[in-house]
Parts: C-alpha cells; structure tokens; sequence
C-alpha cells in the first residue's frame, strides 16, 4: 500500500483525490470502498468535501496516517459533523470564490503523490503562497497553472518570514488585518503602487498565462502574489506592535513606515491602517 502524504493547508477534497489518484479509483469509488457514503457532487477548488467523524477515522486508516497529524494537515477535517454522529458519510459543499483554495507546487505534489497527479489544492494564506525549493506560486483559483517566481526572489525570501509569523500568537488577526489593508491598498493604488507595478510586470514577463487568462486581468489574478511580502511584514508588524513601547498612533504609523522601507507613509484618517491603529490603541 501507498501512503499519500497530505500537503499543508490542504483541502479535503484534493487530498481524497490524490488518494484515489494513487490506487486508480475515482473519489466516490475510494469512499464507498472505506464504507463512506457520498452525497452530493462538486470537485476541486469550486468545492470542498465535508466528512462525518466517522468518515475521518476511515479516511485516516485508508491513508495510514493517525487522524491528530492527517487534522492538522487538512484545516477543514476536524470542523465539520458532530461527535456523536456514528454514520460515516461525505457530501459536497460549494465554496464561493473568496473560499475557494488555490493550487499548489506542482513539483511539491507530484513528489507526495508518487507521480501520480501534479494537481493538488490548499487553503489560502496564512498558509504560504510560494514553494522557495521550486520557485512557484498560486495567487488565485482560476488560475490552472503555477506562477514561476525565478524572478522575484523577495517572494521566496518571503516565505520564511511568513512561517516565522505564523508561530506568533497573534497571527491570525495579524494577517487578517494586514491583508485587508494591503488589498485596499492595492485596489486603490497607494503608497506601496510603484513596487507593486514593478513586480507585477517582472511576473507577467516571465508567466504569458497571467495575461491570456480571460476571466480576470493579471493585475487581479495577481494580486495576493503581488502584495505578499508587503502584507507579511505588515502582519509581523502588527502582531510585535503591542509589545512595543510606540504609544501614539503616529509613532506606530513611523515604526510601520520603516519595516515597509518606505520614506514616508502619509495615512488619511480613513485609511484602513489608520483605522485599525486608532481602534486597537484607545
């Protein structure tokens, strides 16, 4: 028997499909197989598999991998059903497009497939977005192939500082906050458009496919990729923040303003950083 390792951040259902990818089956063919009955239809990124408890003990002992390590690799096992439910059952759930998961490494998952798929899909950050070892990323579900990021180290270097922020028990609001402004940011081109445009040109220049993609422009398909390393040291920021002895708005403004490398950072009062620093110091 195979056993299929789960990528970090994975989806239910992309990790059920590379088991059944591995052994030749089809999904339901694997779940009826453990005794699990499927309901429903849908498939990866558009729509995530919710498993009964019952149905996560039968898929941990199909993949030989004890249910603790395969929940905290798969973030949506261990949220769905209630413990008292002894039917071992799956059924589709569609995701809108902000849910949906993105793709990741295609070299990264072919290797934890045994050559079987090079298709897998994950969640969104705070998981990582770039694979550093084989210079990939995914910004965005509708996007069906990878972006090669060759030309743009800093979002390799990225990616270590993401994993180091996210052992910080802030985290989570961190990124949250972070990625809110960054996106507002972006979409309204301030302070940080310059760079941004750089680096979405040095993407479009070497990925053809960000520019042919027709149910987007490159500059929304993009657009987490682009923002990424500047949303990570944003989050950092944030979550160190309260330890800091900064105890004006302004002086948090002026510490942000240094580890973004900006000269000057001016913040209207409506500015979402503005008001997120304003509510949380009062």
């Amino acid at each position: 028997m195979f056993r299929v390792r789960p990528l970090p951040g994975e989806a239910t259902a992309s990790y059920s499909q590379r088991l059944a990818d591995t052994y030749q089956l089809t999904l339901s063919q694997l779940l009826d197989g453990a005794g699990t009955t499927l309901t429903g239809h849908g498939t990866p990124p558009t729509a995530e598999l919710h498993l009964s408890p019952a149905a996560c003990h039968r898929l941990a002992a199909l993949a030989r991998i004890p249910l603790p390590h395969l929940t905290r690799a798969l973030p949506h096992l261990a949220l769905l059903g209630a413990a008292h439910d002894t039917e071992a059952t799956a059924r589709w759930k569609r995701l809108e497009v902000e849910q949906q998961p993105i793709r990741a490494c295609t070299l990264c998952t072919r290797h934890r497939s045994h050559g079987t798929t090079d298709t897998a899909w994950i969640d969104r950050p705070p998981h990582p977005l770039v694979c550093p070892r084989h210079h990939q990323a995914a910004a965005d579900p509708r996007l069906t192939s990878p972006i090669r990021t060759g030309t743009t180290p800093e979002l390799a270097a990225t990616h270590h500082t993401h994993q180091r922020l996210r052992r910080h028990l802030r985290a989570a609001t961190a990124w949250t906050a972070a990625h809110a402004i960054t996106t507002r940011w972006y979409d309204h081109q301030q302070h940080l458009t310059h760079r941004w445009h750089t680096r979405l040109n040095q993407l479009c220049a070497v990925n053809p496919h960000l520019t042919t993609t027709g149910s987007a422009s490159p500059a929304l398909l993009a657009r987490d990729l682009v923002t990424y390393p500047e949303t990570v040291v944003l989050a950092r920021t944030l979550a160190i923040l309260p330890s800091h002895r900064h105890h004006t708005t302004d002086d948090a403004i002026a510490f942000i303003t240094r580890r973004l490398g900006l000269a000057r950072l001016a913040l209207a009062s409506h500015d979402p950083l503005h008001t997120f620093l304003t509510h949380t110091r009062r």
